[in-house]
C-alpha cells in the first residue's frame, strides 16, 4: 500500500471512528451505540494489525499529520486487544523518538495501557465518570500527582487542570472519544 493510500485509509477510518462515537450521548447510551462502536473498533483494530505487520508504524512525514493522528486514536481505541495496544505503545514510542509522531499521542496511549493494567496513569489523560459511573467526571488514578503537569509538558499537553475544566464543560467527553 502506498503512503497516500495508506493515509487516505487511516483518515477514512479515523472519520468512521469518530461518526459512531459522536452517538454516543449521554452516560448509559444503549447497548445498540456500543456495540457499533465495538464493531469499529474492531474491524479497525484488524486491519490496523495487518498494516503494523506489513510496513509498520505509519510515520508523520510519510502519511502526514491526519493519518499520524488516525493511527494513534484507531491504536487507543483497540481496548478489546490489550496486547495489540502494548505492541502500538512501543512501535510509537519509537517514532516518538525518531520525530515521526506526537509525544502528546504516546502519552495518551501510555495512560490507556497502564489502566487497561490496572496501574495508575503517568499523564492524566484518562478521565471518568467513578466506579459507579453515576459521579462527576474525574481523572482515573494517577500516579506521583505532584508532578503531574511536569510530565504533562514534557510531551506538550497542557496543564491538567485546564484539561479537565474544559472536559467538564463539555461532559461529552468520555475516555473513549480519546
Amino acid at each position: 500500500m502506498g503512503d497516500g493510500e495508506l493515509a487516505a485509509e487511516l483518515v477514512e477510518r479515523m472519520d468512521r471512528d469518530q461518526r459512531v462515537r459522536s452517538e454516543v450521548t449521554g452516560r448509559n447510551p444503549g447497548d445498540d451505540v456500543w456495540a457499533r462502536v465495538e464493531d469499529v473498533d474492531a474491524d479497525n483494530t484488524a486491519w490496523f494489525a495487518g498494516v503494523l505487520d506489513q510496513e509498520g508504524w505509519p510515520r508523520l512525514s510519510e502519511v502526514g499529520p491526519d493519518a499520524s493522528a488516525a493511527a494513534w486514536l484507531i491504536a487507543q481505541h483497540a481496548d478489546r486487544d490489550p496486547e495489540f495496544q502494548r505492541r502500538c505503545l512501543g512501535l510509537l514510542e519509537q517514532a516518538v523518538r525518531d520525530g515521526e509522531a506526537q509525544a502528546s499521542h504516546w502519552a495518551y496511549l501510555t495512560d490507556r495501557v497502564r489502566r487497561a493494567e490496572g496501574r495508575p496513569q503517568v499523564y492524566g489523560t484518562q478521565l471518568w465518570y467513578g466506579l459507579d459511573g453515576g459521579g462527576p467526571l474525574q481523572p482515573q488514578p494517577i500516579e506521583d500527582p505532584d508532578r503531574l503537569d511536569e510530565r504533562r509538558r514534557s510531551v506538550g499537553l497542557g496543564p491538567f487542570a485546564d484539561y479537565v475544566h474544559l472536559a467538564r464543560q463539555g461532559e461529552s467527553h468520555d475516555e473513549d472519544r480519546t
